[in-house]
């Protein structure tokens, strides 16, 4: 297509819109983002930020030239020309896939949709959503014919917060579409922002590639945590196993033990596939055996908690604990799925008083999971507690002089460098 698309819209300004919506407009496209959440569109439309990764100028630039604004409003999508659709794809409470944002958002679009119009769904989902839900939702929604009226594709995001040696631009984008001419247009779209696309035969198989990458570290991420438990009995530090094994340079790439699985991807993907599976006849064992292993760290480092404070001749019941970390990894404000929840009920349940620090994350926020725990406020860090608990390697962790603390610590990230006397590794 050598026809430049000039105006889209994002639809869902998260962790995922925001970016690729500035990406866009600093490339030169005109950008309509839609969100539900009021406040969020109110921000931009005054060039603030709401996430910290990304500074308000950054967005009150785009604004200002004419190339950024928000809106609430579904019927504004007959303005553009694509349409990107960036929303939660959850698991419910039976740990199945939950596709009704992405399918309520096609419902509230489809009446608007021009003729001619690239829908994309970059929202990470089990092979067959696109083509299959989405489409049917957006046909009987418009009335129109998909490849045919309005062109559909699937290009899955790999935002990945915090991370400093990586852009949307310079992440390359895989895309697939559901026609040989909605490929061609979404190829031809994001490379207008983005430095290197990578063109798969269909959707199903851009959909299959997002799990993969997620599966992967899912499956990496539950051998190291098993070998961790293996090595402690063994009286082996597995942090020293793994910066050896680091230095082989071919066959081998280093994953890290925690305390459980956080964020937006890699504790859900894999149970879309696990889910999807089921319906050809197929048992992903494997990824369900690595599900099982990250599930049950929380458990195993509460364990390791229980210890520590038994050294001291205490219980955690009537225990006073500080949680280091609130988000899922480092230096971020994203505490999507964060195990530092679970470790947060966990003890409040063996009848601990919880107390958290993160430089990150001031505020508990609401959530559908941890509804107790929302408005809960950072404290400060002080030596007053009866155990501290590190769960996540925030920078600030790592250079903090923690050596003439007299409470045990519990690091599950191998983090702390100034440590105190009662040190524990989890």
């Amino acid at each position: 297509m050598s026809k430049q698309l000039s105006k889209i819209s994002v639809v869902g300004l998260g962790y995922v819109g925001l970016p690729l919506s500035l990406q866009f407009a600093q490339s030169g496209v005109s950008v309509l983002g839609l969100d539900l959440d009021a406040t969020k569109v109110d921000s931009i439309n005054s060039g603030k930020s709401y996430l910290k990764h990304f500074s308000s100028e950054s967005i009150s630039e785009q604004v200002q030239a004419g190339r950024f604004e928000a809106t609430t409003d579904p019927a504004r999508i007959s303005e553009v020309e694509a349409i990107l659709i960036c929303v939660p794809t959850p698991l419910d409470d039976h740990r199945e896939p939950d596709l009704s944002f992405v399918l309520d958002t096609a419902r509230s679009l489809a009446p608007y949709i021009p003729k001619g119009v690239l829908v994309i769904l970059e929202s990470t989902t089990y092979p067959g959503t696109t083509e299959d839900e989405l489409r049917k939702v957006l046909e009987e929604g418009s009335r129109m014919k998909a490849g045919v009226d309005f062109h559909l594709a699937y290009s899955p995001e790999r935002e990945d917060p915090g991370r400093e040696d990586a852009s949307v631009k310079t992440i390359p984008k895989v895309v697939g579409g559901f026609t040989p001419k909605c490929a061609d247009l979404a190829e031809a779209l994001y490379g207008q922002a983005i430095d290197k696309i990578h063109r798969v035969s269909s959707c199903r198989a851009a959909e299959a590639t997002k799990l993969l990458e997620n599966i992967f570290r899912s499956v990496n991420i539950a051998l190291v945590n098993e070998l961790k438990v293996v090595y402690e009995a063994m009286s082996i530090d597995v942090h020293e196993v793994i910066d050896a094994a680091a230095t082989k340079p071919f066959g081998y790439m280093a994953f890290r033990p925690g305390p459980g699985l956080g964020g937006h991807c890699i504790p859900i993907d894999p149970f879309y596939l696990t889910w999807k599976a089921r319906e050809f006849g197929k048992h992903t064992r494997f990824i369900e055996l690595a599900g099982e292993i990250n599930t049950a760290m929380p458990d195993y480092v509460v364990s390791k908690v229980i210890d520590a404070l038994n050294d001291q001749g205490k219980a955690v019941n009537g225990s006073r604990i500080l949680i280091l970390g609130l988000a899922y990894k480092a230096n971020v404000d994203d505490c999507r799925e964060s195990p530092s929840f679970v470790l947060m009920e966990n003890l409040v349940s063996k009848g601990a008083e919880i107390e958290y620090h993160d430089p990150y994350v001031p505020v508990i926020p609401e959530t559908r999971e941890h509804v107790l725990l929302a408005g809960k406020q950072s404290v400060a860090i002080e030596d007053k507690y009866d155990l501290i608990l590190l769960s996540t390697d925030h920078a600030e962790y790592k250079t903090f002089d923690f050596s003439k603390f007299n409470c045990p610590i519990v690091d599950t990230r191998n983090c702390i460098a100034h440590r105190p006397t009662k040190y524990f590794q989890a």
